[in-house]
């Protein structure tokens, strides 16, 4: 995926996959972001949000269609709504709706923390429940912190996590300028080099980024399903040693996921319980 508010109340209505993904986790309470604060002043984390509201001191919400759909013909609005973006019990809910809206069909939210936390080499953890469903590419990834300065895809990309329709599968990619045109590697959780990992994505899962001046390597419940050499900046991969900052969003239909949607899923939702960088 790539680019070219009030804080949002709780919603009454909440899709079945949500439901189900959020009673499933009740046994991961301990896990959870609630259980995770410290008694010391000092936090463990470089940034953290566990999500007991929607810190607009970390996160911007992005609005509109973007250009050319976001670069990807997708064919939501993007609000900062609390039907599009909300907290409630602990977890962040970013939610697609059918709706007409501003001239769009669909509605949904893209967080960002550009201007406001960006960083180099680290460690992302974060415990996500993604949307299934035909047309939806729900995603957690990063962009360098300079892309105004020099665009994408030179200010490269790092794809945590991606999903398309009802697959199942997670994929890891990254994205950058290599002899002045766009470069791509990527893996994801159903051939990581023979290995394969059987997902309900709708269920909570802790995903991991583990990122140094040598690699970049993507892990799902500890199954690593995508991993890249940026060392010595191989293959023009430099902009993978600057600063990048965080995005959420829930995207629909687009070049991926292609361009026939299914109304019935909708709301549908990507939840997160809690994301924590460290060094």
């Amino acid at each position: 995926m790539f680019s070219s508010a009030a804080e949002p109340e709780s919603s009454s209505e909440t899709s079945a996959s949500s439901s189900s993904a959020i009673a499933n986790s009740s046994a991961n309470e301990a896990q959870s972001s609630s259980a995770t604060e410290s008694s010391s002043s000092e936090s463990p984390y470089l940034w953290n949000d566990e999500f007991d509201a929607i810190d607009t001191a970390k996160w911007t919400f992005e609005i509109g269609t973007g250009a050319s759909g976001w670069g990807n013909n997708e064919w939501q609005y993007y609000t900062g709504r609390s039907e599009n973006a909300y907290v409630q019990d602990g977890i962040l809910h970013i939610r697609a709706n059918k709706e007409d809206f501003e001239g769009a069909k669909y509605t949904s939210a893209r967080m960002i923390t550009k201007g406001k936390f960006s960083f180099t080499y680290g460690t992302v953890e974060a415990r996500i429940a993604l949307p299934v469903g035909k047309g939806i590419w729900p995603a957690f990834w990063m962009l360098g912190a300079n892309i105004d300065e020099v665009s994408w895809p030179a200010c490269g990309e790092i794809d945590i996590i991606e999903a398309v329709n009802s697959e199942n599968i997670v994929y890891g990619t990254n994205h950058w300028q290599y002899e002045g045109s766009h470069a791509e590697y990527g893996n994801n959780t159903n051939d990581f080099h023979g290995a394969k990992k059987e997902l309900d994505i709708t269920q909570f899962h802790t995903y991991k980024l583990v990122w140094d001046e040598k690699l970049i390597a993507m892990y799902v419940d500890d199954f690593k399903y995508h991993e890249i050499s940026i060392e010595n900046n191989a293959g023009g991969t430099d902009a993978f040693h600057k600063p990048q900052f965080l995005l959420l969003n829930v995207a629909v239909a687009g070049n991926w996921p292609g361009f026939e949607v299914d109304d019935t899923q909708f709301p549908n939702e990507m939840l997160v319980d809690y994301i924590r960088v460290s060094q």
